[in-house]
């Protein structure tokens, strides 16, 4: 994991300047802990609550556990003991020295059943997601920049549709990156959920049914990129409403799926309102399913599932960095739907539509000149695109632009 430089790792050193507390939360094995060990120093103390005897002074006395009178004291893995919330909230009640606390979690522990006490105006949070393709490639994320401005590389050439599905598959997790075969990625990516299920979930809820979480999540992966429908998933698993959407939050609470808001910002009565679900990493996504590279390929729907959560994930992570950019997506009850919508915090708008293939055509930019045309009318600057598996970017005029998938890290 060292050898990927994380792009969250200064907003990290940053936040200690000013924040009391900070939180640095993801799901397991995306980097957390090491990229809390790069601001380590002479002054600061690393406690891992992942070792038994650490923890066992945590639960046992948690306002002793939590005295720190200089330098920053790490706690990893801080869902593992939230009664330690209370206590840190109370000391920098009483010390607004900022950096006093880096905390991480591999769950999100505003989801904690156990945590009653707020942080709120005391910490700043931060996202750590697995590896996005500019992180391991070592590049600096433009993205934005680019889609914002309108201008991108006239042709990025050495990701054609075979090589992006490859990424796609590969997904992000440090340790799956390094691994060459499709067999032994799908076989680490068993171990973690196996893992999950066994260590961490215990953490944040009581689940009875285990063999019902597991299907789920294998439903919940063949939902990615779609909008939910509730009752035939709770038939499927023979559950309650309310069990299922607990069962629903726990994964989402551990980072392995994430919902996206619908773009409501208009007086049109007939915009979708329901957010769409999405799977944190498409590699896992694609083990978790069974599927092969080369039948998704030519399968549409799989094939658009795929590289929709693949493109995704890029986005968030590059979203996260900023603190300008809101992720939505669109969708209105006669069927037209934008995949992602990026609101900058001046309002202006870049609209941004996946397709797994290879040639574009002025059709498939309909429902971003419909909306521009009857939902913006004028009143907010628009940009439209369609992230496809080509290489060359095209005008499709009026601030429509056809764009390589690989504009996204290259």
């Amino acid at each position: 994991m060292t050898d990927y430089p994380r792009w969250r790792t200064d907003s990290v050193k940053e936040a200690l300047k000013t924040r009391r507390v900070v939180i640095v939360s993801g799901a397991r094995q995306t980097g957390k802990t090491t990229v809390a060990k790069e601001i380590l120093n002479k002054y600061n103390v690393f406690m891992p609550l992942d070792k038994k005897n650490i923890l066992t002074a945590a639960l046992d006395d948690p306002a002793g556990f939590v005295k720190n009178k200089s330098g920053t004291m790490i706690i990893d893995e801080i869902q593992k003991a939230p009664d330690l919330i209370p206590e840190i909230k109370y000391v920098v009640d009483n010390d607004r020295r900022p950096g006093q606390y880096l905390l991480t979690g591999s769950a999100n522990i505003k989801s904690l059943p156990s945590v009653t006490e707020s942080l709120a105006g005391r910490v700043k949070s931060i996202r750590l997601r697995p590896l996005a393709q500019g992180e391991i490639l070592r590049k600096k994320p433009a993205f934005l920049d680019m889609a914002f401005e309108g201008e991108f590389p006239k042709k990025i050439i050495g990701y054609d549709k075979e090589a992006i599905f490859d990424l796609a598959f590969r997904g992000g997790y440090p340790e799956a990156v390094l691994l060459k075969m499709q067999k032994d990625r799908r076989d680490w990516h068993k171990d973690y959920i196996d893992t999950l299920i066994a260590r961490d979930l215990k953490d944040i809820a009581n689940i009875k049914r285990q063999d019902s979480l597991r299907e789920l999540i294998k439903i919940l992966a063949s939902w990615s990129g779609k909008f939910m429908d509730l009752p035939p998933i709770c038939n499927a698993l023979g559950l309650s409403k309310p069990t299922t959407d607990s069962y629903i939050n726990a994964l989402e609470a551990l980072y392995l799926f994430e919902k996206v808001a619908p773009w409501t910002k208009t007086d049109y009565d007939r915009v979708g309102r329901s957010p769409k679900t999405y799977a944190t990493d498409s590699g896992l996504m694609t083990s978790v399913l069974g599927w092969n590279k080369k039948e998704v390929m030519l399968n549409p729907d799989r094939a658009g599932k795929l590289m929709e959560t693949f493109v995704f994930h890029e986005l968030a992570a590059q979203i996260d960095l900023g603190g300008v950019y809101s992720l939505y997506q669109y969708r209105d009850r006669k069927g037209r739907e934008i995949d992602f919508i990026i609101e900058r915090e001046d309002e202006t708008l870049v609209g941004v539509e996946v397709k797994a293939g290879q040639s574009v055509s002025k059709e498939d930019f309909a429902p971003q000149i419909w909306f521009r045309e009857n939902i913006i009318k004028g009143k907010k600057p628009y940009t439209g695109i369609v992230l496809y598996s080509g290489e060359h970017t095209l005008s499709f005029g009026d601030g429509m632009q056809a764009v390589p998938i690989a504009a996204l890290w290259g």
